[in-house]
């Protein structure tokens, strides 16, 4: 791995953790939860914490992207340093009302500074031109990951480009069976592992369509299946979870998708979102 900014230091390990088996994930895993490593930290003294071998401390480094234990340490350190490790703060059972707002805020923000630092935007241009070019728009996602999908539907529709949410396995597959190379599928999966999503969305691509993935995490088989990759980042929370925060970084690069591919034909996209807008204003009259 390149050692550059800080801030890309823990998202980049997050990104790779599909890669590694259980035990190697749970070596990393404790190893990022740690603050205390120094440049005097010995490679034994890890080993011995998450109770692995030195060798397997050494695998875990160069599956991550690191050259080995020493340029892994080295990554740590300036990350504990950064702004953006400084932000989470784990929820304790005796928090106040206060200090749980503020680490819950604190949380998200920390996932959009860390989002925003492995910001891809040649990817980004160009999902932006598939969805302006697209004849049809599907948007894919399951639980969570749906509300995400409808939200992208209501932004689109608002400036006069169409699309369709499926959530369901059935209808799913339906729509990838009719798509086409004109066409663009959206897909949203925190884990990128979600089998019926991945079996849609190869068919999706076998039809000729584009793929477009938001995802945590950029080893997954979404992210391998798709044309584009938009990738979030969110340190895991035992209350909130990891797919909660990463869910809050997703919707910010979905706003910034939507306002660029507006950006494609400007005077279209005002012309309809003035219709739109004049279309519901009266149901907000009283």
């Amino acid at each position: 791995m390149m050692l550059g900014d800080p801030e890309t230091v823990a998202a980049q390990i997050r990104m790779r953790l599909p890669k590694l088996t259980p035990l190697e994930g749970k070596v990393a895993g404790d190893i990022l939860a740690r603050k205390d490593i120094n440049d005097d930290t010995p490679l034994k003294d890890v080993a011995e914490k998450s109770s692995v071998s030195e060798a397997m401390v050494v695998k875990v480094a160069k599956k991550l992207g690191f050259a080995g234990f020493r340029e892994f340490r080295k990554g740590l350190i300036e990350y504990y340093k950064s702004d953006a490790a400084a932000l989470h703060t784990e929820i304790s059972n005796d928090d106040t009302s206060s200090e749980i707002v503020q680490k819950v805020f604190r949380t998200s923000m920390q996932a959009l500074e860390e989002t925003f630092a492995i910001f891809d935007l040649a990817a980004f241009d160009r999902a932006a031109d598939y969805l302006h070019r697209a004849k049809q728009r599907d948007f894919y996602g399951f639980g969570g990951s749906a509300q995400i999908a409808r939200d992208a539907r209501h932004k689109f529709l608002r400036i006069g480009l169409r699309g369709s949410v499926f959530d369901d396995a059935h209808m799913m597959l339906m729509s990838a069976s009719l798509l086409e190379p004109e066409d663009v599928v959206t897909a949203f999966s925190h884990s990128g592992e979600t089998s019926i999503l991945l079996e849609a969305v190869q068919l999706a691509r076998k039809n000729g369509a584009r793929v477009i993935a938001f995802t945590n995490y950029h080893d997954s088989t979404l992210a391998q299946t798709a044309d584009v990759v938009l990738c979030s980042t969110a340190e895991n929370s035992a209350l909130l979870g990891e797919n909660a925060t990463a869910r809050i970084a997703q919707l910010n690069l979905l706003d910034a998708l939507f306002v660029a591919t507006a950006q494609r034909d400007r005077a279209a996209a005002d012309a309809n979102l003035i219709k739109t807008m004049s279309a519901v204003s009266k149901k907000r009259e009283r």
